[in-house]
């Protein structure tokens, strides 16, 4: 959506800090020995005392009220009674809601407990690179040249990116134009980003694989050549100089 009124940008301002605070208290809540499910209904509780609903649920019908990946995992991980947190696990989040009509996104991948297996490397490259490419972006500059920035970074940090996963608009429903804002570059993609523009951006950063797919439950995504993903999102209002991050109170970057 853009952003017309200040109508508009407060209720943009409400569901992205609902969204934020639930990723927040989701991340601080997780520890050793409780399931994913638990997890999801203790982000679920949080969203509906706020009085926001589930994107992934009213859109597409998911079976949960977060994504909740967990190590080879990419995103979309259905949360599960069956799926036990456990020290040192590379685990993602992606809290997405809608509220008085107005959506946000955002999402965040940490180490749980003690860093066990040195994910923290990957964790960190991709907060950093999000980061980085959050402050080029400014009305007038080319998709494409946000996607080379991320793409170039990943590989200079030693690592891929997952090329078939995307950040995209948002505001008046959980996916809009442009919809593919490409953790790589795209030289057929003229799209420039536009002044009081809504859009999650995110990243997808990997150790071995270069595409996401989708495994037999029909939701989970994981690597076409295994290892690790780190993705961390924000929801952002492009102007003509740094960004409004919406959703900071999820404290990824602390």
């Amino acid at each position: 959506m853009s952003i017309t009124k200040e109508s508009e940008f407060t209720g943009m301002q409400k569901i992205s800090n609902a969204v934020a605070v639930t990723l927040n208290k989701m991340r601080a809540y997780a520890k050793p020995g409780i399931t994913t499910k638990q997890l999801d209904d203790y982000g679920g509780s949080i969203l509906n005392a706020l009085g926001a609903k589930s994107a992934p649920k009213l859109t597409y019908g998911f079976p949960g009220w977060t994504c909740i990946s967990i190590n080879h995992e990419i995103a979309h991980g259905l949360p599960s009674q069956n799926k036990i947190l456990r020290e040192g696990d590379l685990i993602n989040i992606d809290v997405s809601a809608e509220l008085d009509g107005f959506w946000a996104d955002n999402g965040g991948s940490f180490v749980l407990a003690q860093d066990l297996h040195n994910h923290l490397p990957l964790v960190n490259t991709s907060k950093r690179i999000l980061y980085k490419a959050i402050q080029h972006i400014k009305s007038g500059v080319r998709i494409a040249e946000i996607g080379r920035l991320i793409e170039t970074e990943a590989k200079q940090s030693g690592y891929k990116v997952i090329r078939n996963l995307a950040g995209h608009g948002t505001g008046r429903s959980l996916h809009e134009a442009p919809k593919e804002i490409l953790n790589c570059y795209n030289k057929f993609n003229t799209a420039r980003f536009k002044k009081n523009s809504v859009v999650a951006i995110e990243t997808f950063i990997a150790t071995g694989s270069t595409i996401a797919q989708t495994a037999r439950d029909g939701w989970t995504l994981t690597g076409n050549k295994g290892g690790f993903v780190a993705q961390h999102e924000h929801t952002i209002v492009v102007t003509d100089h740094a960004p409004v991050i919406l959703t900071a109170m999820n404290g990824i970057w602390n």
